[in-house]
């Protein structure tokens, strides 16, 4: 009976492998969401109206949804293995780049607006 409750005992540290694991699945979440972001500044621009085609839309919505779903998973397992340093790390990070790469589209969209509204006056 003590040697399971000492090797119980002894297995409470972090997994650094789960946490390395976690890590890339946020980092592929992360290029995935900001390649998204890409193809959706460079298919407004593409187009003539500036509108998605169906295509591009279904593209890039599932990029955000595999994103979307890499990052929820690797975040259970972090908090499953109760590695709060490494989920708010990478939580943190994840949300300041994401931020950063919708900050970028916004300023991007409001610039094309700026300069479509002052060529049709």
């Amino acid at each position: 009976m003590l040697a399971v409750v000492a090797a119980e005992a002894a297995d409470e540290g972090v997994n650094l492998w789960g946490a390395l694991g976690c890590a890339v699945a946020y980092s592929a979440a992360l290029l995935a969401t900001l390649d998204a972001f890409a193809d959706l500044i460079l298919a407004r621009h593409d187009s003539p109206a500036g509108r998605l085609t169906p295509a591009v839309g279904l593209k890039f919505g599932s990029k955000l949804v595999a994103a979307a779903i890499a990052v929820i998973s690797a975040a259970i397992v972090l908090a499953l293995d109760a590695n709060w340093f490494a989920f708010s790390t990478l939580s943190i990070a994840f949300v300041i780049v994401v931020g950063i790469g919708a900050l970028v589209m916004v300023r991007d969209q409001r610039a094309r607006s700026d300069t479509s509204s002052h060529g049709s006056g």
